[in-house]
């Protein structure tokens, strides 16, 4: 019974610390999944209707998505008359910020 008991005590802990690291995993993946989406989605939106040569830089998804944010950065491609756009997404994560950053090229002749 002793030990069991010995054992039980050694155990549960670190099951206990298992599971934990298992759900910050889980959680982790679930932000970062958000935020791909939502920099999918704007960087369609800005590239498709061709608001990124007149929108602004940079904001939020506040309303929908707390502490989640975007940046674009654009830059001539070398080849022809193309524009690399970047949208960067960031948000919060255990106290830490994390990004993900998604390109793609538009038509910088198209007006």
């Amino acid at each position: 019974v002793l030990a069991a008991l010995v054992f039980m005590a050694i155990v549960i802990p670190v099951v206990l610390q298992g599971i934990s690291i298992a759900n910050r995993a889980g959680v982790g993946a679930e932000r970062k999944e958000i935020a791909v989406q939502l920099a999918a989605n704007m960087l369609n939106q800005l590239s498709i209707s061709n608001l990124w040569q007149t929108a602004q830089a940079s904001g939020t998804f506040e309303q929908d998505y707390p502490g989640y944010a975007w940046s674009m950065q654009q830059q001539a491609w070398p080849d022809g008359d193309m524009q690399q756009l970047t949208l960067e997404v960031t948000y919060p994560l255990q106290g830490r910020i994390f990004a993900v950053e998604l390109s793609t090229l538009v038509d910088d002749s198209v007006q």
